[in-house]
Formats: C-alpha cells, structure tokens, sequence
C-alpha cells in the first residue's frame, strides 16, 4: 500500500478543543476496537482511537475473564463447532462467515500467544486457549496500538458523525468528559466498535454501553439486523453486577423456603427462573460444583466470588438471591448491518465490529457470554480495521470536509423544551418498557404494541427537546437516552413483525418456529422505524480470511492537528 501515514503531532491543552486529521478513526476501545485499529494501522494507514471510557479498561470485555470460540483447524472439529449451536440461532448462521470467524479467530489468538499472553497450560505442555481474562487482554491489545503509534483519546464519547455532500461519513465529533472541551477527527473511514446496548441496567462493564454508536451510524443511514434477538437477560446475584453465568449451569435454584424450583437448571432454565420472578424472589447455591474445584473457579473468575467475599456469603453453601439483568445487544446478536467481507456498512466511509455489528452472521438469533462474542470481536475488529485502512487510502480525507450529522439531542433542540423530560428521566421510561420480563422475554403481540405506542410518544419528547443539559458532558447523556429510545424501537418493531419463536425471540402468541420466516429483518429509520425482510440466499457476502498475523505496525499514528 502505497501511502504514508500523518506524523504523530502534540496533544492539545486542556482549555482547548481537539481537531485531529487522520486516515482511519475508531469509535471503542474494547477488543473489536482495538483490533480494528492494529489491523489499520498494520496496513499503513493512521489511527486515532477514541474511547467513551479508558481503553484497556471500560466496557463488558475488560471487566472479567471471556471464553473464546478457538478450535483447532480440524476439519471434524470446525463442523462440530459449527454444528453446536446453530439450532439455538434458527438456523440464521452463515457457515462461510462461520469458517472466516474461526480462522480469523485461530490467527489472532495464535497472535496473543507469540506476544507472550499467559494461557494456561495443559498437561503435555500445550497451551488452553479457550478463554481469555478481560484485564490482561485489554491491558495487552492497548499497550499493542500505542506500540503501533495510533493515537488515543480516552474518556472521549462520539457524540456525532460527520458525513459529506455524496453521503460519504468523514470523522466525527466528541466531548473529552474530564475536560468538558469538544474533540472533531476528520478521517478517511470511520470504524463504529462502541458495543452493544444493555440499557443501564447494571451488568458488570456495561454502563459505557448505550448503544451512542448505532444513533450516530442511523442518522447518516445505516441500516441495523437481528435487532429482534436483543432480549438477552443473565442471571446475576441481586446485590452484585456480575453477569457472568457459566458456573451457575451446576447450580440448584430453589424457592424463599428452600424448596427447589423445578426446571430452573435445565436447558430452559432462565425462562423459568424468569417466570417465578415474576411473583416471588429466587436463590441460588452452587452446589453441584465438588469441593475439590472451588479453588480452581475463584482463580478462574476471581471477580465472581468478589461480592461474596464482601457480604460474607459462600456461594457454594449459602443460599443467595437472583435477578435477571438485560444485556441487550451486547449479549444478544443484532447491530449494525455488514454488506461485505470487510465489515462495511450500508453508508460508504462507515464500517462496523464487534457487539456494535449484528452477529447473526455467526450466531443466528442466539448466543451466550463470551465465546462466539469474543471471536467475533476480534475478527470483525480485524476485518473493519482493514477495509476502514484500503478505503481511506483510496479515497483519503485530505480533500474532503463533512458536517456534523446529529439529529436528536444535540445543539438549541437538546434543551429546547423548558417543561421537557430530564435524560434520566427518558432513561427510566425506557427501562420501564424494556426491563420487564413479562414484557421483552415473554412476549405478545399486545404487549409489543402497547410498548411501542409508549416508545413513540417517548420519541417525540426527545425530538422535542430535553430539559437543559449540563454543558457538553450533559450533552453525551441526553445522546445515551436518545439513542436507548431509538434501540428499543428497533427492537419492538422487529419483533412484532416476527410472528414466531426462533432463537431467543420468544413469542407467547406464536410459540413455534415457522419454516416461512427463516430470514432475516432489516431495519432502520428514527423517526418511522422501518422492517424489511432479507432472504438469505445470497445475502451474505463471502467471508474473509486472515491475511498476515498483526505484526508491529506499518504505519505511524494516525493524527495531525487539522
């Protein structure tokens, strides 16, 4: 690639705004961001990086230890992995982006160990690679792009994309939340990689994930998939926000008696515990796990057992309160539509990875914690980051000057309304419609529309106007709300248009799989949300294959002051 990266330049004051030029800007700093920004940068193009949080430490991935969809390049094996859960998804997988993932995956990780990430090791020496802890991970992949010079802007929520006169998105703007001044990086490709929306509802490492990057990436046109198969709730101690679920599958779930609830550690578990949630509390003990791998689970998921420790309960033994928090699209599978094997969107300039990109793909209609999350994230990442690299190169921003984009929450409208709602008030009225179980994981065709109808009118507020923002950190949480509203309408409309239970779309009205709808939704549009449905004969684009591992960049960072 013939192209000569900018010159890393200075950072700004703090008591002045940012305005950065650069070829690639990636929006997230979790894997798939990191990962896009090592694979652009590896391909020679500069890199600026921004983070809602402190890369290497916000969001689901950083906060605890991940499974990881590896599997050995063997051909029985790969089927068998494929094979596993594409039943669950409603056979809404692609298997050659399946294929793509693993490969992909099986680099990448083979990456992480060449650069000395410490995987345990099995008896006769091989390394597990299954599974990844989260600190070390992102302590690893960020120290990787400052090594690859691209530049980072902690504590830097997007707030909006800028996009030229042929539609073409060109950078974005944002706010540094310490310093309370704007940052604006025009840039050749935009990669969104913000996460998944899990609605505030208090899942470990999930309040940066609103879902700030799919309302940005709608309101210049980008089309969303899978977003009915966004009602992923995990169970989780009631007086803790870790949602990490894998040891509860030895669990016994029983009632405030003491009496154990029927059903509730069976493959329909989480239905059922939902189900009693409804009318009265549940309890846990994991007491199917023997004495002799309790040492094994704490030095495994140390941040498990940590909320315990602290109340003084010991979790194998002591009975313990459980809630079902949702995690949305960070769990569930819908995002942003991919129209090629390079993670690009529907609008050109934009590309998509990780939780933020639909994962039907992959997973169809369902998937867990970790695991195919984890390897779509860094495979997805790798693939956008490198589209987002040869599309800034061929048509670089130098020439090029976009306008903020933002429709909803920003500027005079923001704070228009004296008599509006507050942004957390919005975020509560959201919550009251999405949360409830008996409305999102048990659903019907009545409850959807009395939803939406409530939604719609919760729109209309936000266009109108919320009450007044403190300065450009109020602003990022009116955009949160706004974009929460957007994501729960998009939700509820695809659902409601899905008359069927097929993956964890659950309808109550319509309890079996129907052959006909085996498609996807499309959808899209803020103020009149729109479905369209997608046949899968040849909607999916051939999948990618690993190029090269990621050695040390090519290419210096990314940024010069504009």
């Amino acid at each position: 690639m013939s192209h000569e990266p900018a010159p890393i330049t200075s950072a700004p004051a703090d008591d002045q705004d940012t305005v950065l030029r650069t070829d690639v800007l990636v929006l997230g700093g979790g894997p798939a961001g990191t990962s896009a920004a090592l694979a652009a940068a590896a391909a020679g193009a500069g890199v600026v990086l921004a983070d809602k949080g402190w890369c290497g430490t916000s969001g689901a991935a950083a906060s605890s230890g991940v499974g990881v969809w590896y599997v050995e390049p063997d051909a029985v094996a790969r089927e068998e992995a494929k094979a596993s859960r594409e039943g669950l998804g409603g056979f809404l997988a692609d298997h050659d982006w399946m294929d793509g993932v693993l490969d992909e995956t099986y680099s990448r990780v083979g990456w992480l160990a060449e650069r000395g990430y410490p995987f345990p090791v099995k008896e006769g020496g091989r390394q597990a690679r299954g599974s990844l802890q989260g600190p070390e991970l992102m302590r690893r992949l960020r120290r990787e792009v400052v090594r690859a010079r691209a530049k980072i802007l902690d504590h830097s929520p997007v707030l909006e994309l800028l996009q030229d006169d042929d539609g073409m998105v060109t950078g974005a703007t944002g706010v540094h939340r310490q310093t309370g001044r704007s940052w604006t990086v025009h840039a050749g490709a935009v990669v969104v990689a913000t996460g998944g929306c899990a609605f505030l509802s208090g899942g470990l490492g999930c309040d940066v994930l609103t879902g700030d990057g799919h309302l940005a990436a709608a309101e210049v046109g980008a089309e969303l998939s899978g977003m009915e198969f966004s009602n992923a709730y995990a169970i989780a101690p009631a007086h803790s926000s870790v949602t990490k679920t894998a040891f509860y599958g030895r669990a016994s779930f029983r009632y405030a008696d003491g009496t154990i609830i029927e059903g509730a550690g069976s493959a329909r578990g989480r239905s059922v515990i939902a189900r009693t949630l409804l009318e009265q509390p549940v309890y846990a003990v994991l007491d199917g796990w023997a004495p002799e791998h309790h040492a094994w689970l704490r030095r495994s998921q140390p941040n498990f057992f940590l909320a315990f420790d602290r109340a003084g309960i010991d979790p194998f033994v002591d009975a313990f309160e459980v809630t079902m928090r949702l995690e949305g699209t960070v769990r569930g599978t819908g995002g942003l539509r991919i129209v090629d094997a390079e993670c690009a969107t529907t609008v050109p300039g934009l590309y998509a990875a990780g939780d933020a990109a639909t994962r039907e793909l992959i997973c169809g209609g369902f998937t867990g914690g970790g695991s195919h999350n984890s390897a779509w994230a860094l495979s997805s990442g790798t693939w956008a980051g490198r589209g987002a690299a040869r599309h800034a190169v061929a048509d670089p921003a130098t020439g090029r000057t976009g306008r903020p984009a933002g429709t909803v929450g920003l500027g005079p409208v923001a704070s228009a309304g004296t008599g509006g709602p507050t942004a957390r008030e919005v975020v509560q009225a959201v919550q009251d419609q999405v949360q409830p179980y008996d409305i999102n994981l048990f659903r019907t065709g009545d409850g959807l529309a009395h939803a939406r109808g409530v939604l719609d009118g919760l729109w209309s507020e936000v266009r109108g106007g919320l009450a007044p923002a403190d300065g450009a950190r109020g602003a990022v949480r009116i955009r949160e709300a706004a974009a929460m509203v957007a994501h729960a309408r998009w939700m509820y409309e695809a659902a409601a248009r899905r008359t069927e239970t097929r993956g964890m779309h659950k309808r109550q009205d319509f309890p079996e799989q129907d052959p006909a709808q085996r498609h996807r939704l499309v959808v899209g549009g803020l103020d009149t949300p729109w479905v369209r449905v997608s046949p899968l004969a040849g909607e999916s684009p051939a999948a990618p294959r690993p190029e090269s591992a990621l050695g040390a960049a090519g290419g210096g960072t990314a940024a010069v002051a504009a």
